[in-house]
């Protein structure tokens, strides 16, 4: 018997024009903002990447631009936006998050689809980025589990 086809989840939106996107980009209900203090990217050598934090400048939170819809899998599902990154963070990544300040929040949420599309075309200010780079390993080995106690 063959096993049975579960939906992939899926984290970053790169195309809001593209198939399984428009439908849902084009409708303001099915927009939303993930509230953030920051957000990390992998950097270094693979095994050996560490975390660094990017936040916003006199931002303690901002917001990031989702979708969201309701899924027969799990319920309600959201994903973000991406966009290709400054210049404040094109040193660690070719990607990031479409990044709302306060004054944009409504027109992401309310806004047409054109203005949807230029938040993610747009390129976000690097002057308001700020980069923490850290020694925290971005992915934690895991450890080998402990052989069963025999009683």
């Amino acid at each position: 018997m063959k096993p049975e086809a579960k939906p992939k989840p899926v984290n970053n939106i790169a195309d809001l024009a593209k198939g399984m996107w428009i439908g849902l980009a084009r409708k303001p209900q099915w927009r939303c903002l993930i509230p953030v203090t920051g957000f990390a990217e992998a950097e270094g050598e693979k095994g050996r990447m560490t975390r660094t934090w990017f936040a916003l400048k006199d931002q303690p939170v901002f917001a990031w631009a989702r979708l969201w819809r309701i899924s027969d899998e799990w319920g309600p599902v959201y994903s973000g936006v991406i966009t290709d990154a400054n210049e404040a963070i094109q040193p660690v990544h070719n990607r990031m998050p479409v990044l709302l300040l306060a004054h944009e929040y409504e027109q992401w949420l309310h806004g047409t689809f054109d203005d949807a599309l230029a938040f993610q075309k747009r390129t976000f200010p690097p002057e308001l980025v700020t980069m923490e780079r850290t020694s925290e390993l971005w992915a934690k080995k895991k450890t080998a589990t402990e052989a069963p106690q025999l009683l």
